[in-house]
């Protein structure tokens, strides 16, 4: 892969773009902790274009940055315990080869909501958050599909660029 740290400078440039972007567009449902995660269009897309511990470098770097630029260290224990539970499910579903991109960014959805809530139950000592998990996964499954589809026209529009 020619230029690959440029490619993954850019990534990482372009995925902190997109969590500022979603950080100053209100998109607010009532419902703490419910983003469309644009900053996600960049994972899904390098998941088909690098290498899987590219990706994982790219997913861990753009927590950790957002974090200090956007949020705090509880926003990045949070996105991190989220990306990387999602991250590891997505790419046991494309290795499956039986789901297409929009049920990988689906399931990606999901998992990150659930990885958060699991580090919210551990920090706040309550189980009386599971009750929240169904909103959660509604909303999961909401982004993961409009993230699924954005991604699958992206990729089809670039599959002449190696990255």
């Amino acid at each position: 892969m020619k230029n690959s740290k440029a490619y993954f400078g850019m990534l990482t440039a372009l995925a902190l773009i997109f969590s500022y972007v979603e950080l100053i567009i209100p998109f607010h449902i009532g419902i703490p902790g419910v983003k469309l995660g644009l900053a996600n269009l960049v994972i899904v897309i390098s998941m088909y274009k690098m290498k899987k511990p590219q990706v994982y470098l790219l997913s861990i770097t753009r927590v950790i940055l957002a974090g200090f630029m956007f949020g705090n260290l509880f926003s990045i224990i949070y996105s991190l315990a989220g990306s990387l539970l999602s991250l590891f499910v997505m790419y046991m579903l494309k290795g499956n080869g039986k789901f297409s991109i929009l049920g990988i960014s689906m399931a990606g959805g999901v998992f990150h909501n659930i990885g958060q809530l699991i580090i919210a139950i551990i920090v706040l000592q309550s189980l009386n958050l599971i009750y929240y998990a169904s909103v959660l996964l509604i909303s999961g499954v909401i982004t993961g599909i409009i993230i699924g589809i954005i991604s699958s026209e992206v990729i089809k529009r670039i599959q002449k660029i190696c990255l």
